[in-house]
């Protein structure tokens, strides 16, 4: 039997050795079920105990997860380095991909202009003491937020290398493993992945379109969440964006738990039309976090952090432990980016382009009675019955889209559908799909 489950070993962290081997070779898909501890214990010859010690170290780095009745199972993106066939299902040529999540690559902004500029001015060699965050790029980001009201004049700044990047660093700074983090439900994959990664537990909190819910914020704080991270606008995978009385309303009750670590993640940001409703400053320790990667390109890996002056000193003294500093070549780049005009045209036609977009699809399958969401982004949200039957039922009629299971925790199923690779006259054929996908055949009579 241990031959069948392709495990080995006599001693706890033999056993997690031999499981994540596998999930590194690819033995094991995504959603995978482990053996049940007796039965993997009795086929190995060691004692349940044993067994249950190996899933505990498991699932505290974040490889598998426990879900009640239906056991432990692998989870979708474990904390190592996993075939891509494990991961995700391909995708075949016949077939459109909407589900990567990714930005529509027609609508990024060339970067060769911007890096010739930047190769002109970008100065003599440096070393290690004299690369560092850049003033300039400081200067401009606190200008920039300040401009459309988020709340930075008296913020600390520092700039790190990705949104999951600030949001890692943060929690390492004030939480330990086994701590609680209340995460938006359904929520975005790579932060669900992330808390389990750092041994620490995440706490649900229902979403509308107005962002998290406050009763179910409310219960999370209570249950002792010790940080919470809320995005601003273009939810992923929901596509919500926090309202001025929405944003009231968290506000009140984060008043009321001032200990609490509050991460605000604006990831879409120049996407985004509509304006940002900041929560914070209202704890003591506070961050905003603003990623270049979804307007300008996910290759440019480099992100904006404000907050409270001990969160921001935290996180950049384990940076210049660590990786040091986001390369100046990467900061001069972003900066080039922001100040040229054209960039900035090319990013408003591209919000303008996945708005008409996401709001099409949304009104189409509405009018045919189907449940839709995504005020704001590059992702459709759409309620479904079965995940598992509205994947394949779009897959067989040409649509990849990712299902629900990979961004909740207890909301009902749903799929999301990115609309970066769809031109306009695809929706129509796109809505039908969805429509016959989600809603129950009718009109079938028996005989």
């Amino acid at each position: 039997m241990a031959e069948q489950y392709q495990v080995s070993g006599d001693t706890a962290a033999e056993i997690s050795a031999s499981i994540e081997a596998g999930v590194v070779r690819g033995d094991w898909i995504f959603g995978a079920a482990l053996p049940p501890v007796r039965v993997l214990a009795g086929a190995l010859h060691v004692s349940p105990a044993t067994v249950a010690k190996a899933y505990q170290e498991l699932r505290q780095r974040g490889v598998v997860e426990t879900e009640g009745r239906r056991g432990t199972r692998i989870r979708a993106r474990p904390p190592v380095e996993v075939s891509r066939s494990a991961l995700r299902l391909a995708v075949p040529e016949n077939v459109l991909d909407l589900s990567s999540g990714e930005p529509d690559l027609r609508l990024l902004p060339p970067l060769g202009p911007a890096l010739r500029a930047v190769a002109e001015h970008v100065g003599p060699p440096q070393g290690y003491t004299s690369a560092v965050t850049m003033p300039e790029l400081i200067e401009a980001a606190r200008a920039r937020l300040s401009e459309e009201g988020i709340p930075v004049d008296g913020a600390a700044i520092a700039v790190t290398a990705g949104t999951l990047d600030s949001i890692e660093r943060l929690l390492i700074a004030h939480l330990r493993p086994g701590d609680a983090v209340a995460v938006e439900d359904p929520g975005w994959a790579n932060l669900l992945d992330l808390v389990a990664a750092l041994g620490m537990r995440t706490v649900p909190v229902a979403m509308d379109e107005e962002g998290p819910e406050p009763e179910s914020l409310a219960a999370a704080l209570r249950a002792g969440a010790r940080a919470v991270v809320i995005t601003v606008r273009a939810q992923n995978p929901t596509g919500a964006v926090v309202s001025a009385a929405r944003a009231t309303s968290m506000r009140e009750l984060f008043a009321e738990h001032p200990e609490v670590l509050l991460v605000e993640d604006d990831h879409a940001a120049e996407l985004a039309v509509e304006p940002a409703q900041v929560v914070g400053p209202v704890t003591r320790r506070w961050a905003f976090v603003r990623s270049a990667s979804k307007p300008f390109g996910p290759d440019l890996r480099i992100a904006v952090l404000a907050g409270d002056e001990a969160s921001v000193a935290r996180v950049a003294g384990r940076m210049r432990i660590g990786m040091g500093w986001v390369s100046t070549l990467s900061q001069r780049l972003l900066l080039q980016l922001w100040r040229d005009e054209a960039v900035t045209a090319l990013i408003k036609e591209a919000a303008r382009s996945y708005g008409v977009r996401r709001t099409t699809l949304i009104d189409m399958l509405r009018v045919q009675g189907v449940a839709a969401s995504g005020a704001a982004g590059i992702n459709v949200w759409v309620p479904v019955p079965d995940e598992t039957h509205a994947v394949a039922a779009l897959r067989d009629s040409g649509y990849a889209v990712a299902p629900g299971a990979r961004f909740r925790i207890s909301s009902p199923p749903g799929v999301r559908i990115t609309v970066s690779p769809l031109d306009e006259l695809d929706l129509p054929a796109l809505a039908q799909a969805v429509v016959a996908a989600v809603r129950p055949a009718v009109g079938i009579v028996m005989r």
